[in-house]
């Protein structure tokens, strides 16, 4: 049997972890980052911040560069664990591609009052698919961590690192 893929990917904000923590769970500031692309749009963002709560965010992109037909990625999560300010766990699921499951953590280490670093694990399976989608995942996630950074913290600096 093969091991299973994790990505793992930190970035450090200067912001204070409760107010990173709140933003994946608040639907205004969600919508501005979370599972959103370079060419996409958010079309919809809802959110029920509780264990066993979820989200559902469909985010419309074209089909392909100088295309004009879209189509909908439509990101499902279930949350498992909500500990604030320090740990976010779901059950996600990216209906447009496969009924499959992952699970993921956010975890959010305190570095002062006005500084945090997120680390956030996505545990993608052990199958093949999982590891034809790895780089793109991570990508994925990095590009999310960067966006959230300019979304919402403009003029911030920040690092970022991928493990």
């Amino acid at each position: 049997m093969s091991s299973p893929v994790v990505v793992r990917v930190s970035h450090r904000y200067s912001a204070p972890a409760e107010r990173v923590f709140d933003a994946w769970l608040t639907p205004g500031q969600a919508s501005r980052f979370l599972f959103r692309t370079r060419t996409g749009n958010v079309m919809r963002c809802e959110i029920v911040p509780e264990i066993g709560g979820g989200f559902t965010v469909t985010d419309r992109r074209p089909a392909a560069d100088g295309d004009e037909s879209v189509f909908d990625v439509v990101h499902m999560g279930k949350y498992t664990e909500l500990t604030r300010p320090k740990r976010i766990a779901f059950d996600l699921t990216v209906l447009t591609y496969t009924e499959d499951t992952t699970k993921v953590v956010v975890e959010i280490a305190p570095l002062g009052p006005q500084a945090c670093e997120m680390t956030l694990i996505h545990e993608l399976g052990a199958t093949e698919a999982a590891r034809m989608v790895e780089e793109t995942t991570r990508k994925g996630w990095l590009n999310m961590l960067q966006l959230m950074e300019r979304e919402l913290f403009p003029g911030a600096s920040a690092c970022i690192s991928s493990a």
